[in-house]
């Protein structure tokens, strides 16, 4: 059965094609492999792994993701308040005088026809019966203004009251036309967060590929494709694996530059090299050759 030494990510990795010589034992200082971690991997064996699979211990349940909550809403301010006076374009409402200043004429000239004529009555020797009769038709005159005048006084008040309601009904419709858009405009904007939300932190899948990202990156250093290397090794999806990325990066939650830095060093603290040959080998690993060349200046090579 051939085997391949598989040292723990936690340890600095080998050159390639390296084999531990007989006799070698690892630096204390590394640390002990992560639980049930192969040492020795057999590549032709069935389910092969990194990791052995824990005796009788179910497969942990993922937590469910955060369920994000809208922002509040914004009440609708009050409406602002009618302005005193009439309508503007409207002119103010004149007296009654004013408005029927032809009447007024007209029951002045009858009660002056009236004053003439009793006068005339009198000074010609008519009876008392004329004179009567002249005033009870100056009386019935002055009624039939008086009356003309109150109906149309009534008629004014009632235009007035109509007005009125008109403008209240107004005012009370579009203020709620106005609080309901801004009830639509607030729900739209909470379905937009919500979206964005669940954009972002993707499915259950991706969720738990970006969580195994940050998991790594803890205990190791990692080119780019490197990482995304090791998610589809345990068992992520291509897609899964660059949406986990490209959230890190997203986030400002991994610098390259840093990760290729962290490798340039851990090579070196069991290995020698030349600046060119570390350069090579973190090409080698993933990293660009900008990357690679940030790394081993960190170093003083």
């Amino acid at each position: 059965m051939a085997t391949r030494f598989n040292p723990p990510p936690n340890w600095p990795p080998p050159p390639v094609g390296w084999t531990p010589p007989p006799g070698w034992a690892p630096d204390p200082a590394w640390g002990p492999p992560p639980p049930g971690w192969r040492v020795w991997v057999d590549d032709t064996a069935a389910g092969a792994g990194p990791f052995a699979p824990p005796a009788g211990r179910p497969a942990p349940t993922p937590p469910a993701p955060p369920v994000p909550s809208g922002p509040p809403g914004v009440a609708a301010g009050p409406p602002p308040a009618a302005p005193d006076g009439p309508p503007s374009g409207e002119q103010p409402a004149r007296s009654w005088i004013a408005r029927h200043a032809e009447l007024v004429g007209i029951g002045a000239f009858l009660l002056l026809l009236v004053v003439i004529a009793a006068a005339s009555a009198v000074a010609g020797g008519g009876g008392r019966g004329e004179e009567r009769d002249a005033v009870a038709v100056a009386e019935q005159s002055q009624d039939a203004v008086d009356e003309e005048a109150e109906a149309e006084r009534e008629a004014a008040e009632e235009a007035e009251r109509k007005a009125a309601e008109e403008a209240e009904a107004a005012a009370k419709a579009e203020e709620e036309r106005l609080a309901e858009e801004q009830r639509l405009a607030d729900e739209a904007a909470a379905a937009a967060a919500e979206a964005a939300e669940a954009a972002r932190i993707g499915s259950v899948a991706q969720q738990n590929a970006y969580r195994t990202a940050v998991s790594y990156l803890d205990f190791s250093a990692f080119s780019r494709s490197g990482l995304a290397h090791q998610l589809e090794f345990e068992g992520y999806s291509a897609a899964d694996a660059e949406f986990a990325l490209a959230r890190l990066e997203a986030e400002g939650s991994v610098d390259w530059n840093a990760q290729a830095a962290a490798k340039a060093a851990s090579y070196l603290e069991f290995m020698a090299f030349s600046h060119a040959g570390l350069v090579e080998q973190l090409v080698f690993e993933g990293f660009s050759p900008e990357q690679a060349e940030y790394g081993v200046s960190t170093t003083g090579l």
